[in-house]
């Protein structure tokens, strides 16, 4: 709208048919708003029925979990105390005078009568299935129900689990259900042993239908939550729905379901798979699993699973909350969300509907005022945006005239700070390199001097042997200086690696014996490298006193010298136990002038030159920090003929 008045007004088109026209709205603008507002309403409502309904469902999850906790806790300690009362009996029947006896003299028939009556009446007392007493072969010699017509006396049962597990273990507890009527039945087993050699096996059965039973009838009150117990083999061995009992909760091989119908363990029907299918993992450990329904076919039940083992048998104490109800709570709250949502969109379109009506009519009103201000702003901006630009392109060639000056002068200022830092770099090197030798001669002359006092004069013959050696070292510095000069390439030779580092550290004994540092010397005596021996000796008394350095504050001062040989050459470590390289002074290691020490006390150009010399030798000088101080390693070609020692 406005754009077309400009172009008309900079073209000076002013023809009578030249009109201007202020639409309202477009029809299809509006009809794509309105869209989107009934969209963005079935969004919300959609978006609110679905967290309410996974809401809903979490706490109703939530709920059956801490309900199940309850339930776990006074089902396992129900179970518990019922098999602690007998888990004793055995081992206390094991004392009894008349029953060790029989086990001594198994054929006596009064004593048999006297420990069967014995049996009956304890067995009564304890509310037990049977209590037997067997030799040590496991044949029964006596038990509690020795007058009936299906008596244990005189069975073998050496075969039973319980019985064979008590002979090998001391005691044993098993179970077995009933071969009869398939009722759930523990054993407990004690070997009776005397003198360390098992006589006999003392034995009790108990029955733990009426268990079962009251969680039958409790699962039945409540509609809604399931109770089971399995073994180690995965069985349902205890159920309140009695059509899972003796089925596994894992799926079975053939090998397997041998192997269980071999334990005789279960009834002789055959172990099928309950079916317990998991389908996701919920919070605080549960899951949420379906079982197929007894009976039916494609019908199964969707539950809250949580289980809790019974430390003291091995069993898993499973309890199935059934999420019915929670899928009924979380569809209601979905459809409240839903009801309240729609109400909220309802409302949210016809406040858009009033609102938009009003816009239209402010539009109308102000249309064309604005048409009016956008010509006058045009014409501003472009009258505006010609004076800038004539502006800035003035501005522009004065500054790059600017430019030009300050590179001139600039370049001139570099040629001169190239000249000085040139010869600065080389006062300090010559300074850096022949301090060192300097300090050791004059050490040796003091100490010659006094050699000289006391008459010591073989002492005075090495001491001047030395300082000829140093005369000659700082001559070769100078040569050496000369050679970096004229870029020649460095002398390469055969050096004794040991020989080399035992030179620097008899150079710097003095210092090392004043500050009290102990040296750990690890170097191959016959080891070889190759290089140049003064070179490398130039390296090392950098090292050796950057590492004495680091170690004037610390209560443990230990120089510990390395060499390791290895594929591809020979790695040498000089490593100490001051405080370590700081993080921030790690990168700037090996730039010239660059030194953590006091002024006066270095000028940072120690590691510039012995990694010079490193990289001459076909190495890189590298550093690290230690657990307890630090270390610089670099590596050495080794000689062919090199063995270690």
């Amino acid at each position: 709208m406005g754009i077309a008045c400009g172009e008309a007004a900079q073209t000076g088109d002013t023809s009578p048919s030249t009109t201007h026209e202020f639409p309202l709205q477009p029809v299809q603008t509006f009809s794509a708003l309105r869209l989107a507002a009934w969209l963005a309403a079935g969004s919300l409502i959609a978006a609110a029925v679905f967290g309410a309904y996974e809401l809903s469902e979490r706490r109703g999850h939530a709920a059956l979990a801490d309900r199940a906790v309850q339930q776990l806790d006074l089902y396992a300690a129900g179970l518990e105390s019922e098999l602690g009362k007998y888990e004793n009996l055995p081992s206390i029947m094991a004392l009894d005078e008349h029953m060790l006896a029989l086990l001594a003299a198994p054929a006596d028939p009064l004593l048999r009568d006297k420990v069967n009556r014995r049996l009956a009446n304890l067995n009564v007392r304890a509310g037990s299935v049977e209590i037997l007493v067997l030799d040590a072969n496991g044949t029964v010699l006596a038990s509690s129900n020795w007058y009936e017509p299906q008596s244990s006396v005189g069975r073998d049962l050496s075969g039973m689990p319980y019985v064979a597990d008590a002979i090998h273990s001391g005691q044993s507890r098993s179970f077995a259900a009933s071969p009869t009527r398939g009722a759930p039945e523990s054993f407990f087993a004690h070997a009776v042993q005397r003198g360390g050699v098992v006589i006999g096996v003392s034995a009790v059965k108990i029955s733990l239908e009426a268990i079962e039973s009251a969680w039958v009838a409790a699962a039945a009150g409540s509609h809604s939550d399931e109770l089971l117990v399995v073994d180690d083999n995965d069985v349902v061995i205890m159920s309140s729905q009695p059509d899972w009992k003796y089925r596994s909760t894992t799926a079975l091989n053939d090998e397997r379901r041998m192997r269980l119908a071999q334990a005789g363990s279960y009834p002789s029907r055959e172990i099928a798979p309950l079916g317990l299918a998991v389908e996701r993992s919920l919070e605080h450990g549960t899951q949420l699993a379906r079982v197929p329904q007894p009976g039916e076919v494609a019908a199964s039940r969707q539950f809250v699973v949580q289980e809790r083992v019974m430390a003291r048998s091995g069993w898993r104490l499973v309890t199935l909350s059934d999420v019915a109800g929670v899928r009924q709570g979380a569809r209601n709250a979905a459809f409240a969300a839903a009801t309240l949502a729609g109400l909220v969109g309802v409302g949210g379109l016809y406040l858009l509907q009033r609102r938009r009506a009003i816009e239209q009519r402010l539009a109308a009103r102000e249309a064309l005022q604005r048409a009016n201000d956008e010509l006058e702003q045009r014409v501003r901006d472009r009258t505006r945006e010609l004076r800038d630009a004539n502006d800035a392109l003035t501005g522009e060639i004065a500054e790059r005239r600017r430019t030009e000056a300050h590179l001139r002068n600039a370049q001139h200022e570099l040629v001169q700070a190239g000249k000085l830092a040139l010869l600065g770099q080389m006062s300090a090197g010559i300074a850096h390199e022949i301090n060192q030798p300097l300090t050791a001669l004059r050490a040796l002359s003091d100490n010659t001097r006094r050699l000289l006092q006391i008459g010591r004069n073989a002492d005075v013959d090495r001491n001047l042997q030395a300082i000829a050696g140093l005369t000659e070292r700082m001559g070769r510095i100078t040569a050496q200086l000369k050679s970096i000069a004229r870029k020649s390439p460095p002398a390469a030779g055969s050096v004794l690696l040991a020989g080399a580092v035992n030179n620097v550290l008899e150079l710097m004994r003095s210092r090392i014996d004043g500050e009290g540092v102990s040296v750990e010397v690890d170097v191959p005596p016959r080891i070889r490298v190759r290089g140049d021996a003064y070179r490398l000796e130039q390296v090392l008394t950098n090292l050796f006193g950057n590492a004495l350095d680091a170690m004037k504050g610390s209560a443990d001062k230990r120089l510990t010298v390395s060499a390791t040989p290895g594929p591809s050459g020979v790695r040498l470590r000089v490593a100490d136990t001051g405080p370590g390289i700081a993080p921030d002074v790690m990168p700037h290691l090996f730039e010239p002038f660059y030194s953590t020490k006091p002024a006066g006390e270095g000028l940072g150009l120690g590691l510039v030159v012995s990694s010079s010399i490193v990289r001459e030798f076909g190495g890189v000088l590298r550093a690290l920090n230690l657990p307890a101080g630090a270390a610089f390693e670099f590596d050495l070609k080794a000689e062919e003929e090199t063995v270690d020692g």
